[in-house]
């Protein structure tokens, strides 16, 4: 084992120690959250070794990055999810090729993403990205908007809505991003209580390397870490 191959074992360690105190302290089983690298701009061999160092998936938010890297069997051994921004003509290269798409910030993506699923013959598993912080900037459906685009989303054939996906402003202090993962929390447990066909309520995708643990405590059970993991870029 190399000194940056055992680097990324000992940071998965101390990650997987921080996941556990956090989920304890909110009450649950620490095997309960799923700890995704996030590997933008990782090299292929660094996200093997996140592999066989104990990850449970593997996220990408680049397309172009994520076939160059499926390529080389970067993934072989952990599920893949796409974590980033999905244009319509790049749906066919990930749609069937990644597990969970994270992604999935619009009624129009959403049914681009069936349309393709079912040309393939499967069902693509997706989570609905919500823009919890009201960027202008940023993708993904307003909190209000959700009920309308589960209603929508559970006529769409094709795919199926595991849960909820959020990225919290990344310049506010953590007391505020603690707040916008209360608003995800209580989403998530009003969408779960809801039935719906094709929505399937299983994960509440946040927190990153500098929030991760707050975001478990507020009810986040996948967390996406990558400067944690593989170091700084």
């Amino acid at each position: 084992m190399d000194h940056y191959q055992s680097a990324i074992a000992e940071n998965i360690k101390l990650v997987r120690g921080r996941i556990a105190e956090a989920a304890i302290t909110s009450g649950r089983a620490p095997g309960g959250i799923t700890l995704l690298a996030a590997a933008k701009t990782r090299p292929a061999e660094s996200v093997r070794q996140a592999i066989e160092a104990g990850v449970d998936a593997v996220g990408e938010n680049r397309v172009q990055e994520l076939l160059a890297k499926a390529e080389q069997n970067a993934y072989a051994g952990a599920p893949l999810h796409f974590t980033g921004h999905l244009q319509s003509n790049k749906v066919k290269s990930v749609v069937g090729l990644c597990d969970l798409i994270e992604s999935a910030c619009s009624p129009a993506l959403m049914l681009a993403i069936g349309k393709r699923a079912v040309s393939l013959g499967i069902v693509q598993n997706v989570l609905i990205e919500v823009n919890v912080g009201r960027e202008p900037q940023k993708s993904g459906i307003l909190p209000e908007q959700l009920w309308d685009v589960l209603e929508f989303a559970s006529r769409i054939q094709g795919i199926s809505v595991l849960g909820l996906m959020a990225i919290p402003p990344i310049k506010e202090q953590n007391d505020k991003k603690c707040n916008y993962f209360d608003i995800m929390y209580k989403l998530f447990v009003d969408m779960r209580e809801k039935k719906y066909d094709n929505i399937f309520v299983r994960f509440l995708s946040m927190g990153m390397s500098d929030s991760y643990a707050d975001a478990i405590r507020a009810g986040s059970n996948m967390v996406r870490i990558g400067s944690a993991i593989f170091g700084n870029r």
